[in-house]
């Protein structure tokens, strides 16, 4: 396997000269004051070598290694323990936390950048923070400043951990029906019962504490997801001075057997009247939930974006080093046996489809991010407004797209190999393993898929994908000439998906069935649209630069590749999609 880089140039490059967020940033004051482009520049160099050197060595090991489980202790692999230690003691967990509590306060924007970095190291090891972080969020905008105050200090420097507490054996998605119960106490904490499954982070060694958010229902709860409340419940109670007391009556009873991920423990939690503290309002506990979810759901987005170009980086050195028969054109390596395989023209394709979907994921992950960070420090209404509108919109296309294309991009890397990634020892084929479950946890795709088509498209009457296709227009419109074969195309596509929304907004009013049918391949057609707004924005931002830097050659060969052979796919799923629900329904149960 080749030795990690972190794409620091990319990243500038749509940080910087993409999006300019600098500009966005100067407009938000509480950022301000605590970014700049000096900050952030030292946050990027120094987290690329943490990773690739304190990380990225452990990747192989770890999967090879696991997590072991013995009478309710977990243990991480070998290395990992200190590895977090580092990672903890340089600020990273706390890079996008509130500065209040010991957070770096950096915006989603440079905290996205961070989290491809780690995943791409290893993305088993950075489901730990990253649980954590997310955990924090909720706690940060919900909680009791008590709560705050004693816990997200410690959670930020890392030395304790978080996790989510969601779902149980038989709930799956359907949150409304967990058991899990909290009784409430006369000292206003709450004894917490049930045992919930797939929780990731749910024990382990890294920590001396783990600070678990676990939804449960209160006695007088309504039945369904609204009477769910959200609970802070430590794993070692905190004493007044802020030191650990007794152990509370959580414990792990076994650990999940997966496909992939050997290295992040993945629980079964069980909570035997454990002492918790309620988070938000009663009954409220998946807007509380929720609020991190958009950020959880574009940071396992990310993780599929980070898993493609961690393969992408072995394919393209493997592919300029394996020696395997002619170019079709004939020899271009003449003092050697064969030519490079990287002269093959289907390697050629494969190679810059891992390509063409990382630095487009890149670029949208960036962006979205960007709209997070809109909607939570702009003092302008209106702005926020329109940010979060444009959250709602793409964060289940983010979820849902990037991790898609992150298990083909890594099936591709694999297949550059032929053989060799077949195998363990050259690590393309944990790279699919793991990468896998990205498209399952944090809602299924086809969850998202629904969300996008059902609540987002439909339930707002197309006015959310109206906004995002309005901005698409307004860069159209004032791009330049020069820029027609990018531009042309794209504007194309949008007239294509707009043709299809109104199309699937008229057939569901007669039947809701469409909507599930149209969702997956609808919510891939936007993707390939967004993208495409993605690749014209990065093409304008390289035009004319060519001769300055090889770099901004490779830009523009990759949007062409981008718009020539990756867009089209909007034709066939739009075709698909009009196919309509029918076909669905054509088999009795008894049939299939």
């Amino acid at each position: 396997m080749a030795d990690y880089k972190a794409p620091l140039r990319d990243m500038r490059f749509v940080l910087n000269e993409v999006f300019e967020v600098a500009k966005t940033w100067a407009q938000l004051p509480a950022l301000a004051d605590t970014v700049d482009a000096e900050t952030v520049e030292a946050i990027l160099e120094e987290a690329g070598k943490v990773t690739a050197k304190s990380i990225a060595p452990l990747s192989r090991n770890g999967d090879e290694q696991g997590c072991r489980w013995a009478d309710t202790v977990v243990s991480t692999p070998e290395g990992f323990a200190q590895a977090y230690k580092t990672y903890a003691e340089g600020g990273w967990v706390g890079v996008g936390g509130d500065p209040i509590f010991g957070g770096m306060g950096m915006p989603k924007a440079v905290s996205a950048q961070v989290e491809e970095m780690i995943n791409s190291s290893s993305l088993a090891f950075g489901l730990y923070p990253m649980l954590t972080s997310g955990a924090c969020v909720s706690i940060n905008t919900h909680a009791s400043e008590e709560l705050k105050a004693t816990y997200l200090p410690k959670m930020y420097s890392g030395e304790w951990a978080g996790s989510m507490c969601l779902t149980e054996a038989h709930a799956g998605t359907d949150l409304g029906i967990i058991r899990t119960k909290a009784e409430p106490q006369a000292d206003g904490s709450y004894k917490v019962s049930g045992t919930k499954i797939f929780i990731t982070g749910g024990e382990h060694d890294l920590t001396e504490n783990i600070i678990h958010l676990v939804l449960a229902k209160l006695p007088d709860a309504p039945a369904g997801p609204k009477g769910i409340s959200l609970f802070l419940v430590p794993k070692f109670m905190v004493n007044a001075d802020g030191s650990l007391g007794a152990r509370n009556p959580v414990s792990c009873g076994s650990i999940e057997h997966k496909m992939g991920i050997q290295a992040s423990a993945t629980c079964v939690m069980n909570f035997d009247e454990a002492v918790g503290y309620l988070v938000g309002e009663p009954n409220r506990g998946l807007a509380a939930m929720f609020t991190m979810m958009n950020y959880e759901r574009l940071g396992v987005g990310i993780q599929g974006l980070a898993s493609g170009e961690r393969s992408y980086q072995n394919a393209i050195e493997y592919a300029r080093d394996r020696l395997q028969s002619r170019s079709p054109t004939g020899a271009q390596a003449k003092d050697k046996v064969a030519d490079p395989i990287i002269v093959h023209p289907d390697v050629r394709r494969m190679l810059l489809t891992m390509k063409a979907s990382n630095e487009g994921g890149r670029a949208f992950s960036t962006y979205v991010a960007t709209q997070l960070d809109i909607a939570k420090f702009s003092e302008d209404a209106a702005a926020r407004e329109r940010a979060d509108s444009l959250v709602a919109l793409l964060t289940p296309v983010a979820k849902a797209f990037l991790s898609d294309l992150g298990l083909e991009t890594t099936v591709l890397g694999q297949q550059v190999f032929g053989g060799h990634g077949y195998i363990r020892e050259w690590g393309q084929e944990q790279l699919v393993r793991d990468v896998r479950i990205t498209q399952i946890y944090e809602g299924t795709n086809g969850i998202q898929a629904l969300d996008l088509m059902g609540r987002k498209i439909v339930g707002s009457g197309g006015a959310f994908y109206t906004l995002f296709a309005d901005e698409v227009r307004q860069f159209i419109a004032t791009a330049g000439a020069e820029l027609g074969e990018f531009i042309r195309p794209l504007s194309a596509a949008v007239d294509a998906l707009d043709e299809l929304t109104a199309w699937v907004l008229d057939r569901a009013k007669a039947n809701p069935n469409e909507i599930g049918a149209a969702s997956v391949e609808y919510l891939h057609a936007f993707g390939y649209m967004a993208y495409a707004y993605m690749w014209a924005r990065m093409a304008k931002a390289a035009w004319g630069k060519e001769a300055e830097e090889d770099f901004y050659a490779s830009k523009l060969g990759t949007a062409r590749f981008y718009f020539a052979r990756l867009l089209p796919r909007i034709h066939s799923l739009s075709a698909s999609v009009k196919a309509g629900s029918e076909s669905l329904f054509l088999l009795d149960e008894a049939l299939f």
